[in-house]
């Protein structure tokens, strides 16, 4: 029996340590998945407990069909579409702030501020991608995994997770590339 199917019978049984050891196990990964989506460290922390209430309250329907952390990642994908489609107006709110290393003179050093400003626009151009390849793209390439987990997790075929990562990826470079021309055109 693996370890995490361990855990839940224990959870099962009344366990708190146990909620407390697959709580941590996968807390992390989650509140970077979802701190990719939202950009808000804040939002990101808010939405995690959310999501492990939600676990907790529905450990009994985990089936054992796939991994425990597939399960995990599906809760937290449909967390995150609920909070959007009820807060959207708070979603281009949050985009349009600026990153607090902008107004943060102690990151000055330029070469800190260059790699700070590459991941902020890969970020902000993820962002900008449908939810349902910016999904993708986030479980593929933060989270590495698989096709068929990912399948799994958002609920997709796994020939409808390649397209959606193909067609993401090209407008990220698209995007991107657009970044760098602007650039390219100030001088």
């Amino acid at each position: 029996m693996s370890e995490d199917r361990q855990l839940i019978q224990e959870i099962l049984r009344g366990s708190q340590a146990a909620m407390e050891v697959l709580t941590r196990k996968y807390y992390k990964d989650i509140f970077a998945f979802v701190y990719r989506k939202t950009g808000d460290r804040d939002l990101a922390y808010d939405l995690t407990q959310e999501i492990f209430i939600k676990v907790m309250k529905k450990i009994r329907s985990y089936s054992n069909n796939g991994s425990f952390k597939s399960w995990v990642f599906t809760i937290a994908v449909n967390h995150c579409r609920d909070y959007w489609r009820s807060a959207e107006h708070n979603r281009s709110l949050k985009q349009s702030e600026l990153p607090e290393y902008l107004t943060n003179e102690k990151t000055n050093v330029s070469y800190i501020f260059a790699q700070k400003e590459t991941r902020e626009r890969v970020k902000a151009a993820v962002g900008e991608l449908p939810e349902y390849q910016r999904d993708a793209i986030i479980l593929k390439y933060f989270h590495q995994m698989k096709i068929s987990e990912i399948a799994r997790v958002t609920e997709a075929n796994e020939s409808t997770v390649k397209s959606r990562l193909k067609q993401g990826l090209s407008k990220l470079a698209a995007i991107l590339g657009r970044g760098e021309e602007y650039g390219q055109q100030k001088k």
